[in-house]
């Protein structure tokens, strides 16, 4: 199955840099590219358009599902995911206040999402770390921070309506106008965070045993939480940075993926990786040709998927509780 997650990632990158509103054959753009012809149209599109985004749908969607298999092993809880507990809202409030108080500097949009992610991610963290803290209450606690985040937001764009026009694709979520230069900042973090995961997918298989076992087998629970929160908060905030605020993927992808693989993280975290770069880069595809000549924001489309999975989850985790 991780093979498999490999060759979907592989195919949809090529059916994301060869369809769109101009297809592109394979044929065309490697010959373009061979005799150096930068002005050939086949080699224009896919260079300067289509392949920033396709690059930013893979790094986005590895590392939000990345992001989310880590807090649903720390948190022990499936719905935890970096849009439920208030990450992405952490992100969105830094970017209208950067717009509002520094309109001149929107290079600056980027890092202040990064940082927006990693305080909220310590705020989640901290309360974590409390007696008494159930799994239900943390996730209840994330969507009251991401409603108390929201209104902040909506606040701002009342009073600095200005603030929305620098921000609106990232509040909505998108890749369109994507470059390769905007990918230099987030995908240095990105990949020291997925190299963080896979270094530490044996803790987190022993963590989601619980505190009490993880302490019973010599492991430092709060140093191995706060690392594997860390790395959850640079891979969701890094994403974000660039991608906006597109949800849910770190609640589908790795749901999906432990109904195929089972729970074991040496797999689950590597699988995650792929398959969310595949998800992500499908489902932008599908915003750019499902409505052409006109285009939707991808974070639309993920929001119409993983609104009923999440309402599915919550039935059945009550379910599972009854029984």
């Amino acid at each position: 199955m991780l093979f498999c997650t490999i060759i979907l990632t592989v195919v949809s990158i090529a059916l994301g840099l060869c369809l769109g509103s101009t297809q592109v054959s394979p044929a065309d753009f490697i010959s373009a590219a061979l005799a150096g012809d930068i002005t050939d149209p086949a080699y224009r599109i896919v260079v300067h358009s289509r392949l920033p985004r396709v690059l930013g749908a893979l790094l986005a969607g590895s590392a939000l599902a990345v992001s989310g298999a880590i807090l649903q092993a720390v948190l022990q809880n499936p719905l935890a995911s970096p849009n439920i507990i208030g990450v992405n809202s952490g992100a969105g409030l830094m970017v209208l206040l950067c717009s509002a108080f520094l309109p001149a500097h929107p290079a600056l949009l980027p890092f202040s999402a990064f940082l927006g992610a990693l305080a909220t991610a310590m705020v989640i963290f901290a309360l974590a770390m409390g007696p008494g803290v159930s799994r239900i209450t943390l996730v209840l606690t994330g969507i009251a921070i991401s409603s108390i985040l929201g209104s902040g937001m909506n606040c701002i764009m009342i009073l600095y309506p200005d603030a929305y026009i620098g921000a609106s694709t990232f509040l909505v979520g998108g890749l369109s106008g994507l470059t390769l230069k905007g990918l230099n900042f987030p995908v240095i973090y990105i990949i020291v965070g997925l190299i963080l995961a896979m270094l530490l997918r044996r803790d987190m298989n022993i963590i989601s045993l619980g505190t009490e076992t993880a302490r019973s087998l010599g492991m430092s629970v709060n140093l191995v939480r706060f690392l594997l929160i860390f790395t959850s908060a640079v891979l969701a905030g890094a994403a974000v940075s660039f991608a906006g605020l597109i949800g849910f993927v770190g609640l589908i992808v790795p749901h999906a993926i432990r109904f195929l693989i089972g729970n074991d993280n040496q797999f689950l975290v590597p699988a995650s990786a792929f398959g969310g770069a595949a998800f992500v880069i499908i489902c932008d595809l599908i915003s750019r040709i499902a409505f052409a000549p006109y285009e939707i924001p991808v974070g639309i489309l993920l929001s119409f998927i993983g609104g009923p999975f999440f309402i599915y989850l919550i039935i059945h985790n009550r379910r599972g509780n009854h029984d």
